[in-house]
This record gives structure tokens, sequence and C-alpha cells, in this order.
């Protein structure tokens, strides 16, 4: 499968995940990848597929839609003049808070600026008028594990700010798409298998990142068709890794990390420094190799804005490893792209933490224990 091919088949494999039912395309060669894989999609029974030649209609109709049903709708253009004919729905998505998904197609790096065909400035074409806007690089060959974290994640940030789930302010999103030839399969396969291997999603069906039940203010969280939850229990051994944050987030941090029996790997900063379950030397516990692997937990819990050392963000990293965030911050917080849930701060947010606690879990009993007693005994030889 050629890089084009397989960027498109995970993105909107990624959009139906995290609640798109509805798609408008409108026609063109530099956006066949991803027109064929949502074709590929509506053929599955997975989304409703609208074909529209002219952009401004094609970009009406998906405003209708998203207003009509809530859900964010992508419309898809090629690379261009095309992309320009959007401007008019994007404004008036802007003013009425509609969920609107602006795909387009572009040329890559080495074309732009070169006066190549249906080629212009299409970063930031939309201004300030959209609520986020990413442009994606090229799909490439050799780095599939990577770029399926970093495709997953971009599309569920997509969805998650259009709809407002953490913000409480939705409106349009804009996903510029570098594509470099070939653009078409090889072969022909109207019905191709779902991503799987390197380029799976996540476990039955879920987003790749959805956002904490009553996270934003208006907890506009979309729910996805299929299910887009893990079953419980599955999380057993939770560490909780606290950056920089409110003192209220870190005391209630240090509240539910007690009751639940969470070792607390805090910084300074975080408020929960010296509270119970706070395990001073824990970077260094997970900067040996073999006590860390045998101690890594199923589940990390992400609060406020931590420091990530090389051992952090290679815990955070490991495929066997359930991320979840609460971040006190409206800026994006996965920079490792492989966080499952969001949870923005409210007046309250132990509720928050409760929220990403959605089974209700005990750690095993001694699972804080062997934490801090093992920081002890750095300590002392440190």
């Amino acid at each position: 499968m050629n890089p084009a091919t397989a960027f498109a088949r995970v993105l909107v494999d990624e959009l139906v995940r995290d609640g798109v039912t509805d798609a408008v395309v409108c026609p063109g060669s530099r956006s066949a990848p991803v027109a064929l894989a949502l074709h590929q999609a509506e053929l599955a029974g997975r989304l409703r597929l609208h074909v529209r030649i002219d952009e401004r209609t094609g970009a009406f109709l998906a405003l209708g839609l998203a207003k009509a049903s809530g859900r964010p709708v992508p419309v898809l253009t090629t690379s261009g003049t095309a992309t320009a004919h959007l401007h008019a729905a994007v404004l008036e998505a802007d003013q009425s808070g509609i969920p609107l998904l602006l795909l387009t197609a572009d040329r890559p790096p080495e074309l732009r600026g070169t006066g190549a065909n249906q080629t212009i400035d299409q970063v930031g074409l939309y201004g300030g008028a959209v609520r986020w806007a990413a442009d994606l690089g090229v799909p490439e060959e050799g780095r599939e594990a990577p770029q399926n974290r970093y495709w997953r994640s971009v599309a569920a940030r997509a969805v998650l700010v259009a709809t407002g789930a953490l913000s409480g302010d939705p409106g349009p999103v804009h996903l510029n798409l570098a594509l470099r030839e070939p653009l078409l399969p090889e072969g022909h396969d109207p019905r191709p298998a779902l991503p799987s291997g390197v380029w799976a999603g996540r476990a039955d069906g879920a987003p790749w990142t959805d956002a904490a039940p009553g996270s934003g203010p208006r907890a506009m969280v979309v729910s996805a068709p299929a299910p887009t939850t893990r079953a419980p229990g599955r999380a057993r051994r939770t560490l909780v890794v606290a950056g920089d944050a409110p003192v209220s987030l870190g005391r209630s941090t240090s509240v539910v990390a007690a009751q639940r029996g969470w070792p607390v790997l805090g910084e300074p900063s975080s408020g929960t420094w010296g509270g119970t379950g706070s395990v001073r030397g824990a970077v260094l516990l997970l900067g040996a190799a073999s006590w860390a692997a045998a101690h890594r937990p199923d589940r990390v819990v992400v609060v406020g804005r931590p420091t990530l050392s090389r051992p952090v963000s290679a815990l955070l990293a490991h495929p066997d490893v359930v991320v979840d965030t609460v971040s006190p911050h409206p800026g994006w917080p996965d920079a490792g792209r492989g966080t499952r849930r969001v949870g923005g701060v409210l007046p309250d947010p132990g509720a928050v933490l409760g929220e990403l606690d959605v089974s209700g879990h005990v750690a095993p009993d001694g699972w804080a224990q062997e934490w801090t007693a093992a920081a002890e005994r750095v300590g002392t030889v440190v």
C-alpha cells in the first residue's frame, strides 16, 4: 500500500471512529486517495457520502448537515483555487459555531511556490475563522507506526476541537493534506479491509483520543456510533504523572490517587509534591530498565503540564500503556500522540479525575507501596 493510500484509509477510519457519519466530496485529482477512502467507507456502510461538483455548494451542504446533526461533517476538495470556494461556508460555521471539517488536498512542499498547476498557499488560508488548523506532513514509507499515531491523533483532535468538547466553542477546523504521487492504490479493491497491523486504531472501534464526559464548559462530547470505551478493569495498575498545574488540581489529584492506591510521580510545581502517594525519585526508577519493566503500569494519568524526561516519554509511548490526560490549559496536551482520553478542568477538578477513572478500579494491594519503598532505597544511595 503506497503512503498516500495508507494515509487516506487511516484518516477516514479515524474520523468514522470519532463520530463522523456524513462526508461531502468535491472531486479532484490531488484529493483522489481520500475520496476513494471515503467511497470505500460508504460501501462498507460506515458513513454516507455526498458528491458535489461545485465546492461552494459542497461546503454549504456540509454546513447544513453539521448544523442539523450536531456532528462534524468533512468537506473534501482538491488543491489550488478550489479551496478558496469553501471560505463563505467557513465564515458561516465560525459565526454559528458549527463543526465543519475542511479537508483540503495540497501539493507536497517541493511543488509549492514553483508555479506548479493548481498550487496556491493553502497554509492558514482561512485565518482566524477556524478554531484550529494543521498542515500535515507528506506521508512517507518507513515511518508507519509514528505516522499512524500522528494521523489518528490529528483526526481525533480535529473532531474534539470542532465540536467544542473541551472548550465549549465549536466551529470549523482546517486540515491541509499534502499528498505526493502515486495517488491511486495498486490494483482495485472497492471493499478493502479496515486498517490493521501498524495502521490499526484503538480496540473495539474506539476513537484514538476522546474527551472525558463533562470536561468542556458545555459538555459537548460526540459519541461515535461504535463502542467508545474499553472493558472495565483492564487497566488496574495506574501511575499518575503530575506536572505544573494549579494547586487545587494538585490537591484533588493527591486525594483521588490516595483513594485508588495510585503512586504519584509529581513535580515540585504540581501541587502533589510531598502529598499522599508522592514518590520522589520515581524518574530514576523508570530509568532502571529491569525494575521499570517489572513495574510498568497498565495506565498512566497525566495531570497538568509535566516536563517529559526520556524515561517518562518512553513510558507514555509504550503500546501496552493506556494514557489519559487532564489539562488545566486550553492547548492540546498530548505531545506523545498516544493519549486515549483528555479532560479539561472544571470548577471541581476532582470531578474530571473521577470521570477519567471510568472503571472505578482500585490498584492491587501494595502497588503504591512498592514504588514508595523502591524510591526510598534509591534515595539512600543517591
